[in-house]
């Protein structure tokens, strides 16, 4: 059943500066959108960033931290509800921070959206902006993601309420995401609206199961304790991978998972890895397939019509768009801008596991791709070869060095180039070869209009900006994707 909350805000947990614990402002209207999910305001010549406020709403605020030209604070009084506003569906809002903008309508989230890109381009890139296209926004806003990851911990975050009530001794084990600001404290999460169940059920029941069993969570400071990690996977067909980490050997580990087995037999795909290391990455460790299969299928329609139907095999360390939808929707839109053409020579560089090399290689002469991570090109080429594809070159290495004069000469002068960086942007060694290279077309994909801003300052020196292109892939959330065709002058 779903929850829903307008007035009663809760508030994300933060340690309060002591000498100013009671410096409070009063009937501060919230102005803008900000940086982090947060809320700007201004008071006098001070900006003031809030957590979960509405543009509009005008509020109490009581400062947390303050310096010379900012500060953050945090809503403890709503005088004003902003006509912005929108019911939440989840019961966490206000404590778990990663839907910080729930309670804002969806079509004033993709307005900020909008505006956050235009603002970075225009003040980070001086760039000409009136080539930008209307925000494409998200069919899904709930229930889009298709992974999810979830943390045992001994450490639950513990409201005033619970802190006032709990007897000692009680179990404060948790079971959900880090709050923020604390990277040993874990809220409880009971239910969570951003991927399709089962996902809460198998949750739930994991939870259920290990307090039933005495199943000890994991200390992070201490480093002792059994359970450590849930992911969950699903494609848009009903495919399901669960990976279950424990942080030490076990006999406890072959009941659980088989229980796990018992009560969903849709899990296409049951894994699980023991992880004695301090932090939580598994790309270096045995991820081991106990039920099922060892990955799972995504499909994904072609760009144009007459052409098959793409399938990608993701396995348990693969890199996949997070929402498969809207993932169809930026690759189409990158290949439209880029005018695809059977003669061209393109290249893919930070191309991941090869989706958007796969993706449009059926349109071109040839594709050639390069990724840092060679578990993720291992898995681009087997992408080729599940959907037939031929035409593509994938290269493992650092960008920077790869990317050179002698490669473009052994494999073709680009005709267009696709960039999808991190969020850190392009190396600067990376940005002046492809203004050496001189492709017809460059189409940089970004997460963060920042740096591409400044990236495509410096590109400007010989490229022109045609189009700008914003994609919502992450609904609730500050996150924004943004495409910018360049065309050589």
């Amino acid at each position: 059943m779903l929850l829903f909350y307008f007035k009663k805000i809760r508030i994300t947990p933060m340690k309060l500066n002591k000498q100013r614990r009671q410096e409070i402002i009063e009937n501060v209207e919230v102005i803008d959108a900000g940086a982090e999910g947060n809320s700007v305001a201004k008071h006098n010549d001070l900006v003031i960033f809030i957590p979960f406020v509405v543009p509009g709403d005008i509020v109490d605020v009581q400062i947390l931290k303050k310096k010379k030209n900012f500060a953050e604070g945090k809503a403890i009084n709503f005088r004003h509800y902003s006509d912005k506003r929108t019911e939440q569906k989840c019961p966490h809002f206000g404590l778990c921070g990663g839907c910080k903008w729930q309670t804002m309508q969806y079509e004033d989230q993709l307005f900020f959206k909008n505006k956050q890109v235009i603002d970075n381009l225009q003040r980070i890139g001086h760039i000409d902006c009136s080539k930008a296209e209307k925000i494409i926004g998200s069919e899904k806003t709930f229930f889009y993601r298709n992974k999810l990851e979830f943390t045992f911990s001994t450490k639950r975050w513990l409201s005033e309420e619970d802190i006032k009530t709990l007897e000692r001794g009680t179990n404060k084990n948790g079971f959900g995401f880090h709050v923020p600001s604390f990277f040993d404290k874990v809220l409880d999460i009971n239910y969570c609206a951003l991927q399709r169940e089962p996902s809460n059920l198998i949750r739930n029941f994991i939870k259920d199961y290990s307090q039933e069993k005495q199943l000890s969570y994991y200390n992070i400071r201490e480093h002792i304790g059994l359970l450590r990690n849930l992911i969950i996977r699903t494609t848009s067909h009903e495919e399901m991978m669960l990976i279950l980490v424990f942080a030490e050997e076990s006999q406890e580990i072959f009941p659980m998972l088989d229980a796990i087995a018992k009560e969903f037999p849709q899990i296409t795909s049951l894994m699980y890895a023991i992880n004695t290391k301090f932090n939580d990455t598994l790309f270096d460790q045995d991820i081991i397939c106990y039920k099922g299969k060892d990955h799972i299928i995504e499909f994904m329609p072609p760009f144009k019509e007459g052409k098959e139907t793409l399938k990608f095999k993701i396995g348990p360390k693969s890199f996949y768009q997070t929402n498969s939808e809207q993932a169809y929707i930026l690759y189409s839109k990158a290949a439209e801008l880029a005018d695809l053409k059977e003669e061209d020579i393109l290249y893919d560089l930070y191309t991941g596991t090869g989706t958007i090399a796969n993706f449009v290689a059926p349109y071109v002469k040839k594709v050639v791709a390069i990724e840092s991570i060679e578990e993720a090109i291992t898995d681009a080429k087997v992408n080729s070869k599940e959907n037939n594809i031929n035409n593509t070159h994938f290269f493992a290495g650092d960008m920077a060095k790869i990317l050179n004069e002698n490669f473009v000469k052994e494999n073709g002068k680009p005709d267009i180039i696709i960039t999808d960086p991190p969020r850190a942007g392009m190396h600067p060694s990376v940005v002046e070869q492809l203004l050496n290279i001189e492709a017809k077309k460059i189409i940089y994909i970004s997460c963060n209009p920042a740096t591409q801003a400044r990236d495509v300052n410096m590109l400007m020196e010989k490229y022109s900006v045609n189009k700008i292109q914003p994609v919502d892939m992450f609904p609730h959330t500050q996150h924004v994707e943004n495409i910018i065709e360049l065309c050589l002058k």
